[in-house]
């Protein structure tokens, strides 16, 4: 990856509805070389997918919860079924395995404490868990999809 490549993914990063015109133009190449070079890092997975970012409190996800999961359970029969359990809950939509006391992150979002409520009582009525507990956001400080591309070779 160089340079070039950096600047076509902060581009592609800040607005991926760009075309290739467009991306064409702010990086100061021609559009077949510009597209060949797109559709490598598609290839290549550095670009999974493309997608809309909505903003959740104007379609009623006015609640953001992180919740920290600790099981005693760690082989892979219960790790299918703790997979499929997160998975059939849209409202689960980050789930991270972490190092350290906690086991599994998730960030979860709900219309309201009720809400949050119905994906709780799926989530423990699905797997079998030995501690769960949420913490809820107050405010966003910083969010963003963008990463940071100066580390990327």
């Amino acid at each position: 990856m160089d340079d070039l490549d950096r600047k076509i993914l902060t581009l592609l990063q800040g607005d991926a509805s760009m075309t290739i015109s467009e991306l064409s133009e702010a990086v100061g190449l021609s559009t077949t070389p510009l597209w060949k070079r797109v559709q490598k890092m598609e290839k290549r997975g550095i670009i999974r997918k493309k997608v809309t970012l909505i903003n959740q409190a104007e379609v009623g996800l006015k609640l953001t919860g992180f919740v920290s999961i600790r099981t005693n359970d760690h082989d892979d029969a219960w790790l299918e079924k703790f997979n499929d359990a997160v998975q059939a809950i849209p409202e689960i939509i980050e789930v991270y395995r972490m190092a350290g006391e906690v086991d599994y992150l998730l960030k979860v979002v709900a219309p309201d404490m009720e809400g949050y409520d119905r994906v709780y009582r799926r989530l423990i009525n699905g797997v079998k868990l030995s501690d769960v507990s949420a913490s809820f956001s107050m405010e966003v400080v910083k969010a963003t999809t963008i990463l940071p591309l100066q580390y990327a070779d």
